[in-house]
């Protein structure tokens, strides 16, 4: 039997390595501008110079000076681990130990944790990445719901989906802004559960 070359393949996996490296260089570059000059007076322009790239490469990879700060592959993470779940999981302990695994994979490098530092302080005081970070959210929201109603058999479009993941993704935002006005000191793990957990109590009953 004839062997099919693996060239193909191997200038692929080339070809996403050096788009990794592009996109881990503009957000390196953009990183610290803001932290020299400030994240308004940071142009795209900058970025691209100090990253070694034109302004159009900066845009391909990030449509908006806000995306170099808020995209990342989190949300296929968070996804794919939802769908790994087994299927008997109620949905709260489904997503939380999907968020788990998310977090692990993404939060687990001493550079990744002051990425995420920088990342959560900027939300906290850049009213233009405060208003992306709700688009993100929102297309974050329709993809996990998509996920939850299948594993559901009901509808995406369903209320109680839609709020129900709604609930989960503000929590892991306000978890996360949390750990991070807490100088990263608590484990994120149980910052998580604390936040998923509270889903669970009669707070809002409490006088």
């Amino acid at each position: 039997m004839t062997r099919v070359p693996s060239a193909p393949t191997a200038k692929a996996g080339l070809r996403e390595r050096k788009k990794i490296r592009t996109r881990r260089a503009i957000r390196g570059a953009a990183y610290r501008l803001f932290a020299e000059q400030g994240y308004d007076a940071t142009r795209v322009d900058q970025i691209a110079e100090a990253a070694e790239v034109s302004p159009s490469t900066v845009f391909r990879y990030f449509p908006t000076k806000e995306d170099i700060v808020l995209t990342d592959e989190e949300d296929s993470v968070l996804d794919s681990a939802l769908r790994a779940r087994p299927a008997h999981e109620p949905p709260l302990t489904a997503l939380r130990e999907a968020i788990r695994t998310a977090l692990r994979q993404a939060y687990t490098t001493p550079e990744a944790l002051a990425e995420v530092r920088v990342r959560m302080r900027l939300v906290a005081t850049v009213p233009a990445v405060r208003a992306r970070l709700d688009e993100s959210m929102a297309a974050s929201g329709r993809l996990l719901a998509a996920t939850l109603a299948t594993r559901l058999g009901r509808s995406p479009d369903e209320l109680e989906i839609q709020v129900f993941i709604s609930a989960i993704l503000g929590g892991l935002r306000a978890a996360l802004i949390y750990w991070v006005a807490h100088d990263l000191r608590d484990d994120l793990t149980d910052v998580i559960d604390r936040a998923v957990a509270t889903m669970r109590t009669n707070l809002a009953d409490q006088g």
